[in-house]
């Protein structure tokens, strides 16, 4: 991934798009959403490489790779969530961008619950 090119294609998207606000702001609008949606699909064709590399990590600890799952769970559920709230703020509904983000927090919380388990139950087996 090339971070200049994403950071030169997200200037030049907003260039644009603040040349329609003031005659048709809507146009700008989906200007916006088409340079968050492209650059969206850049981060995701990047995510094959930090796959990988997590795969190999995971070998390194053994063949439970149950937390790196979780890891990529909750980093997918937080990419993901402010992606939507921020396109959902950037169109002006910021109270549907905060329920995004509750519901974003809330599912980080369920995925971790295996590792706070585990993390109890080797605080118990340490206190026998």
């Amino acid at each position: 991934m090339n971070v200049l090119r994403i950071g030169l294609l997200g200037v030049a998207g907003v260039m644009v798009a603040l040349q329609f606000r003031s005659n048709k702001p809507e146009y700008g609008l989906y200007i916006g959403f088409a340079i968050c949606l492209l650059i969206f699909s850049f981060v995701v064709s990047g995510l094959s490489s930090v796959l990988e590399y997590m795969n190999e990590m995971g070998r390194y600890i053994g063949s439970d790779n149950t937390y790196f799952r979780i890891l990529l769970k909750v980093i997918g559920i937080t990419y993901i969530c402010e992606f939507c709230s921020g396109i959902c703020r950037d169109a002006g509904y910021s109270s549907i961008a905060g329920q995004i983000e509750i519901f974003g927090k809330l599912s980080v919380l369920a995925a971790g619950m295996p590792v706070v388990l585990a993390i109890i139950e080797s605080i118990q087996e340490i206190g026998r």
